[in-house]
């Protein structure tokens, strides 16, 4: 089984669109959300959720208010000033960082720390295949725990179904999202714009993807509103030994399907949007098969 992570950079570059529209016209594939952060490929492939998990990860603290005598040692000692004071201690959830300070000298024994419920993932069928997602709650961290459980998860669930492609929708940027979600990568697909920020974000991404010694190929979105930022993407391209293997044009048809919660590819197949999109398909299929 062959793993491709999209990533870009950057938001906004086309990602989504693009992994939506992978999902259509890869054959034989199990796909993966690990954009937790912001997930919001559910939105294009409809899922039928099958399966709704628990992800639970590191602690918090919480008073047991029957014990609590009020002496205020624990609010002395939070260096996060999670915990106020009435007369009993209350922790806030989102301020509390699961240190345990708190629980281990409280002298009345009045605090214990519990599992840290964060989210959910899902196992989905689609219109287009089985679906691996998540939701992290608001204001939680350890998404990259998430990814990595997403990833794994869709990779087992792949190997049962006999699957060829684990298609994976990774997160915008550099941080520890995107390096989770870079772990047993055969490929990554990077999508980006043709602007200062498209490159500049783009080289961040090839610098991640060559320590890890990933191969990268590089597909330039809406290239022909500014052929000339095109052209410095290619050049850097080149200095760098990275393929470019597609050119998407600027194409109105992919914000008529986006209204309609649509992959582009499934509403309009001629477009000229969704041909590029097959050729980038085709291309990268050929070079990793």
């Amino acid at each position: 089984m062959k793993e491709i992570v999209v990533l870009s950079g950057k938001g906004g570059t086309g990602k989504t669109t693009m992994m939506g529209s992978l999902a259509v016209i890869v054959p034989d594939k199990i796909i993966a959300d690990c954009d937790v952060d912001a997930a919001d490929l559910h939105l294009l492939l409809e899922p039928e959720i099958k399966e709704k998990h628990d992800f639970v990860s590191g602690v918090e603290a919480e008073v047991i208010p029957d014990k609590c005598t009020g002496c205020g040692t624990c609010v002395e000692l939070c260096k996060w000033e999670a915990i106020t004071l009435d007369e009993t201690a209350y922790v806030e959830p989102l301020d509390c960082e699961g240190c345990g300070v708190c629980a281990h000298f409280c002298p009345e024994e009045a605090i214990m720390l519990k599992d840290k419920h964060c989210g959910y993932w899902f196992k989905s069928e689609t219109p287009y295949g089985p679906f691996v997602h998540a939701q992290l709650g608001i204001g939680e961290e350890n998404s990259g725990k998430l990814v990595s459980l997403v990833k794994n998860k869709a990779k087992e669930w792949g190997e049962e179904l006999g699957k060829k492609w684990v298609i994976v929708d990774g997160a915008p940027g550099i941080g520890c999202p995107v390096i989770a979600s870079l772990s047993g990568a055969h490929a990554v697909l990077l999508i980006t714009e043709p602007t200062p920020s498209g490159l500049h974000d783009m080289g961040r991404v090839l610098e991640l993807t060559a320590h890890f010694k990933i191969p990268t190929f590089v597909c330039v979105n809406k290239w022909d509103l500014h052929p000339e930022g095109a052209k410095a993407i290619e050049d850097h391209c080149d200095k760098n030994n990275v393929a470019v293997i597609g050119h998407l044009p600027y194409d109105p048809c992919v914000v008529k399907a986006m209204v309609q919660g649509k992959p582009v590819v499934s509403l309009f197949a001629d477009s000229p949007v969704s041909v590029a999109i097959k050729e980038v398909w085709q291309k990268l299929s050929s070079i990793l098969s």
